[in-house]
């Protein structure tokens, strides 16, 4: 063999092992970063009879370009991350805090009930002071047992304190034909309440009410000059027992 057909042969060879270098390098770098980057080559072009490639700056640029992109994605991916995290989080908080405005929505009622409960309040509504207790008269056949409160036929009336109706009827609910329909009612301080001259009852005998619950219509029934709610408190639940009931209302809070 001449030594112009060597150098020939060697001068293959070298270019060979070259491009095998960076078709290696390429494939190398494309599985490291798990995307396949594609080897710029013209399969129909050739050097020597061999595919010609992109150039080794020209492969870092699209090896830096895949790795920037991938950055990228995973950047994305940790702030959408932190974003739903910081989102759970207040939503977490709200749903705390409208949990705690719930809680205390219920204690406020709970204690309005209580309140309510403990109160004393006035047995009707809208009204004048009429004849007070325990002036002489005509009317009556001893001293006025009660508190006269001027309301119009049909005004409502209320319990003034929670408790037990012991007495609910014409003839005074047992008490005379004096008082028309009349109730007396049982509270827990072992008084009683009683309300007269009704033109409707609208409880019974061994019934529970609360404080301020409707228990009848005022009227003008029994011994009255016109419509009005007769009113007592008494230590019994019999006539004869009466007390003063607007020095007994004020006392527990309710000023008629």
């Amino acid at each position: 063999m001449s030594k112009r057909t060597a150098f020939r042969n060697t001068s293959k060879t070298v270019l060979r092992a070259r491009v095998a270098g960076l078709v290696a390098a390429g494939l190398g770098a494309s599985v490291a970063l798990g995307s396949g980057v594609a080897l710029a080559a013209d399969t129909t072009a050739a050097v020597g009879g061999f595919p010609a490639f992109a150039s080794v700056a020209a492969l870092d640029d699209a090896l830096n370009a895949q790795a920037a992109t991938q950055l990228k994605v995973a950047e994305k991916e940790k702030q959408e991350k932190q974003a739903a995290a910081e989102q759970a989080k207040r939503d977490a908080a709200k749903r705390a805090e409208d949990a705690r405005k719930r809680a205390e929505e219920v204690r406020k009622q709970a204690e309005a009930s209580r309140k309510r409960a403990d109160a004393w309040v006035a047995p009707v509504e809208g009204y004048q002071v009429g004849q007070p207790f325990g002036i002489s008269g005509k009317m009556w056949a001893a001293k006025h047992s009660g508190q006269d409160l001027v309301v119009g036929t049909g005004t409502a009336v209320k319990s003034v304190h929670g408790g037990t109706v012991v007495k609910a009827g014409p003839n005074g609910g047992g008490d005379g034909p004096a008082y028309g329909n009349a109730i007396v009612i049982k509270h827990s301080d072992n008084t009683y309440s009683q309300y007269a001259h009704l033109s409707q009852v609208k409880v019974s005998v061994g019934q529970t009410v609360t404080t301020g619950q409707l228990i009848g219509l005022s009227g003008s029934t029994g011994n009255s000059s016109g419509p009005h709610l007769h009113f007592e408190i008494r230590t019994t639940p019999n006539y004869g027992t009466a007390v003063e009931p607007v020095a007994f209302l004020k006392a527990h809070g309710e000023t008629l």
